[in-house]
């Protein structure tokens, strides 16, 4: 369970800084990986109390991470 946890985390931060990088956001790097890295620990314990998911934790750490790219920021920005 922790090993997974620490993968999830290490991964969504990883998914954070190269949507920063690539330009696929422009929120800063410290806020993309702290939205990717809270969208990946909500589907995480969402995955461990519910069972629904990926059969693989790499592939439920990155569909959350940018799945909470898109949402967050575009939910809070301003038209």
């Amino acid at each position: 369970m922790l090993p997974t946890l620490i993968g999830t985390v290490v991964i969504a931060g990883l998914v954070g800084f190269f949507a920063e990088k690539s330009g696929f956001t422009r929120n800063g790097y410290l806020a993309s990986i702290i939205i990717c890295v809270g969208g990946a620990f909500l589907f995480y314990f969402v995955r461990l109390m519910f069972g629904f998911g990926f059969n693989s934790a790499g592939m439920n750490a990155i569909a959350s991470s940018i799945g909470a790219l898109i949402i967050v920021p575009f939910h809070w920005r301003r038209k």
